[in-house]
């Protein structure tokens, strides 16, 4: 019986692995394209649905969103401290709201930004223990949430969070 060996041409293993590699990048890249393009999508979904349930312009305003070791702080400016109709608009439109989710009444932020928002529902189910504060300011107006309950923070912490990142350019969480 006689062996025979094959030589495998170094070459060509080398060209096999950069091919594959390449593949790889190319799908690497590719996901993070897709995904980035899927969320400026959503944040141009949000930024739709924002201007059916708020009354004010969102390139007028900056939302801001900043986690509290007792809950958090909600806070919508005006960009142009001399427009008094954004701010009268933020002013009511906030006033609401706070009304609304001290009963535990979450449907405008559901509308805008979905039914599984994280956070959404512990704060609909814990409204009883959470203080919803709404204090007017100088260029708009906002909310602060207070509650002991630990679980609740994090649901606040949660939902400032979501809210940040479908907002896009109109929030930050300072």
């Amino acid at each position: 019986m006689t062996i025979t060996r094959t030589t495998r041409n170094p070459l060509t293993s080398r060209r096999i692995v950069g091919l594959i590699a390449f593949t790889i990048i190319l799908m690497v890249v590719g996901i993070f394209v897709w995904q980035s393009l899927a969320h400026q999508t959503r944040q141009a979904d949000v930024a739709a649905r924002g201007s059916e349930v708020m009354p004010f312009d969102l390139d007028q305003t900056m939302h801001h969103f900043v986690p509290q070791t007792d809950g958090g702080l909600q806070t919508v400016v005006v960009r142009d401290p001399t427009d008094s109709e954004q701010i009268a608009r933020i002013r009511e439109h906030l006033r609401e709201e706070a009304g609304r989710f001290a009963q535990g009444n979450f449907a405008s932020p559901a509308a805008i930004h979905g039914h599984t928002m994280p956070g959404l529902a512990e704060l609909e189910a814990g409204a009883e223990r959470i203080i919803v504060d709404y204090a007017e300011l100088p260029d708009g107006a906002q909310i602060r949430y207070t509650t002991a309950d630990p679980a609740l923070i994090d649901a606040i912490h949660d939902w400032f969070t979501a809210q940040v990142s479908d907002h896009g350019n109109h929030a930050t969480d300072h």
